[in-house]
């Protein structure tokens, strides 16, 4: 019995005035459901960092300490809440029926999993506020912050639209990531000078996370291909657009080398600084 999902839905119907479009996949009933609204929000946060980078130029940073401290632990918990919703229900669909059924077959998209899906892609709206936290303390934006934030709310439209039922794999492993990232920032931000020894650690689980996720997601995709286009070897075909497999593909590929080379400019730099100042 779904425990998490009975007590979400009963806390949601609490709520008031919220439509049920709001959690179901209904372009253009849906928010943000639309390529013309995906595009619009993502200019616009575009020009938003730019412009704000501008215009804190001659001024004194601005901290926002409480807002930032209470952003990440919200973010850290709702990412692990939504992270058990996700368990719960794709848990009983790999027992039933084993993992190329929870990754490619159609009824593995379920109403509850598309909900979850959707308000992960919430999430990634949410989480643009990480970089205007950045513009009004004046911390450099790198390439990497920018185009991860931006193209993973792009990334979760495809999906959602196209209806892979690989999804739950890489947004599983991201939600983790989640969780422990945002408690991270949330533990420096509340408590200055302290200093987690996981720090790196965290850097070495997203690349993980990057392998794992183009593991099983060119394995989907192969699946089908092969089975709509060749005659080679698969245990069958997966549902799913192939704009979806194909952007897929293309945005965790290019995730893997971006984060390859922050951790080699971030950790391998400054451990051969440090060599070199012992010698």
């Amino acid at each position: 019995m779904p425990i998490f999902w009975d007590s979400s839905l009963k806390l949601l119907n609490q709520l008031p005035n919220i439509p049920s479009n709001y959690y179901r996949w209904e372009p253009p009933q849906t928010p943000f459901s639309t390529y013309s609204t995906l595009f619009a929000t993502m200019i616009t946060y575009l020009v938003i960092v730019l412009g704000g980078q501008k215009l804190m130029t001659d001024r004194k940073p601005i901290q926002l300490k409480p807002l930032f401290i209470l952003h990440n632990i919200l973010l850290s918990i709702s990412s692990f809440w939504l992270l058990i919703l996700l368990i719960e229900q794709v848990l009983p669909i790999y027992l039933n029926h084993g993992f190329f059924y929870s990754i490619c077959h159609a009824n593995a998209w379920t109403p509850q999993l598309a909900t979850i899906y959707i308000i992960n892609y919430y999430f990634k709206y949410w989480e643009l506020l990480d970089t205007c936290f950045l513009v009004t303390k004046k911390k450099s934006l790198q390439f990497l912050h920018v185009f991860h934030h931006s193209a993973t709310a792009i990334l979760c439209f495809v999906q959602l639209d196209g209806k892979t039922p690989v999804s739950w794999v890489p947004i599983m492993a991201n939600l983790l990531v989640h969780v422990i990232m945002y408690y991270y920032y949330f533990t420096t931000s509340a408590f200055p000078g302290y200093k987690p020894w996981y720090k790196k650690a965290l850097t070495t689980l997203q690349i993980s996370q990057f392998v794992v996720d183009l593991f099983v997601v060119y394995f989907a995709s192969y699946s089908y291909f092969a089975a709509e286009y060749g005659d080679w070897p698969t245990m069958g075909t997966c549902t799913g657009t192939e704009g979806a497999a194909l952007f897929g593909c293309a945005i965790l590929t290019s995730y893997l080398f971006l984060f390859i080379n922050f951790y080699r400019k971030t950790y391998q730099k400054t451990s051969i600084s440090k060599r070199t100042k012992s010698s």
